[in-house]
């Protein structure tokens, strides 16, 4: 006799109890998905935890309303253009110089940008994936495939890399990715610290192609990333995260010198724990001429 899972919503059936991580993957699955899965057994959560595709995707309500794939957005609302903002002191992209540019690099092209190419050093903090979906904005909202995103942010202590003291020779927390046929765009990191001054964000820049982003190309679209405050304070409970708490208690998304004007196409909806990990969703409309 098996014990009950947590979650068995959309079958009479009992599951095996996987714990709180398959609970919350489970969660973020439409209730055809789950029925999906719990019809596999065991093989079937072993895929949906493995990040198999075919398994299904999340619903827009799963991710706070932002559709999560192109299929999608077509048959909600075809997003606007997600505002420019500036990359920021800390770009790491050449345009200071050919001495920081991690884009030049091997290796900067990876879905996991947690680790240092250089002195394979890991930053710390609570693990969270970030998933854009590109889709070109207006239209019918199509998806952009092979369009790349280079992505870069600050530790669990505020600190850039490549620029930060004790943090000059470490380029983690930047890498580089091509999205899939569907647009998508992942990437595994650690949930970025608060500085003062600046709300919790995330910057990138969006290029036609890798080839693009890693040869000095032009740059298509950049702009930046918000995470929920909820989300952020029970992150900054960790030890690891220093000031950030202190810093955000002094911040709001109104007095931002970024998203004051209008942040909400870019607020990213999350998901998870702090035990488990996050997972941090966003559809980006790119205007592409």
């Amino acid at each position: 006799m098996h014990p009950q899972t947590h979650l068995h919503p959309d079958s009479p059936q009992d599951l095996y109890d996987l714990g709180l991580k398959t609970d919350l993957v489970m969660l973020s699955q439409s209730p055809m998905t789950r029925r999906r899965v719990l019809s596999m057994g065991l093989m079937g959560i072993g895929a949906l935890l493995a990040g198999c595709a075919p398994i299904g995707t999340p619903t827009p309500a799963a991710t706070g309303g932002q559709p999560s794939t192109p299929e999608e957005a077509t048959a909600a609302e075809c997003v606007s253009p997600i505002p420019r903002e500036t990359a920021g002191p800390f770009p790491g992209n050449g345009s200071q110089g050919p001495n920081l540019n991690v884009l030049i690099q091997s290796g900067v092209v990876r879905p996991d940008i947690r680790t240092s190419l250089g002195t394979g050093n890991t930053a710390a903090g609570v693990p969270l994936r970030l998933e854009l979906t590109l889709v070109q904005a207006g239209g019918d909202c199509a998806p952009l495939p092979g369009y790349a995103i280079y992505l870069w942010h600050c530790d669990a202590q505020g600190r850039y890399s490549m620029y930060s003291p004790g943090a000059e020779a470490e380029d983690y927390l930047r890498g580089v990715q091509a999205a899939d046929e569907n647009g998508v765009v992942s990437f595994l990191t650690v949930f970025p610290g608060c500085y003062s001054g600046r709300w919790p964000h995330f910057h990138f820049e969006v290029y036609a192609s890798v080839e693009e982003a890693t040869g000095a190309g032009n740059v298509v679209h950049t702009s930046q990333i918000a995470l929920p405050e909820d989300v952020c304070r029970s992150v900054y409970a960790d030890d690891r995260y220093g000031s950030s708490m202190n810093n955000l208690s002094r911040l709001s998304l109104d007095q931002d010198g970024i998203f004051r004007d209008g942040w909400e196409s870019q607020m990213a909806a999350v998901t998870g724990s702090v035990e488990e990990g996050f997972l941090a969703r966003l559809t980006v409309g790119v205007p592409v001429a």
